[in-house]
């Protein structure tokens, strides 16, 4: 019994964290020529969360996939001339 009040309890502060902003996630981004880190809060400094999700609270990006992906973070790292934009740089096996 008390392992599951203290997962429980894990679990809510881990979800916690995560609602109150303090998100170092690194999302992986399964690719069948190898998966794409990429890290979150690097970005989330960098730039508005409408510049890739629905709203200001962030939410789901509706159309993400390899061609939108390719579009707005390969384009975006090109317009700024900052981050990978050759195909290793971001797939990794």
């Amino acid at each position: 019994m008390k392992k599951w009040i203290l997962a429980a309890c894990a679990l809510s502060l881990f979800s916690s964290s995560l609602a109150l902003g303090a998100d170092n996630t690194v999302v992986t981004l399964p690719a069948k020529n190898g998966n794409v880190t990429f890290p979150h809060k690097k970005h989330q400094d960098m730039m508005a969360c409408t510049t890739c999700h629905e709203n200001e609270k962030g939410g789901k990006i509706p159309t993400l996939g390899k061609d939108w992906a390719h579009k707005t973070c390969k384009g975006c790292h090109a317009d700024k001339n900052k981050g990978p934009t050759k195909c290793s740089e971001c797939h990794v096996k």
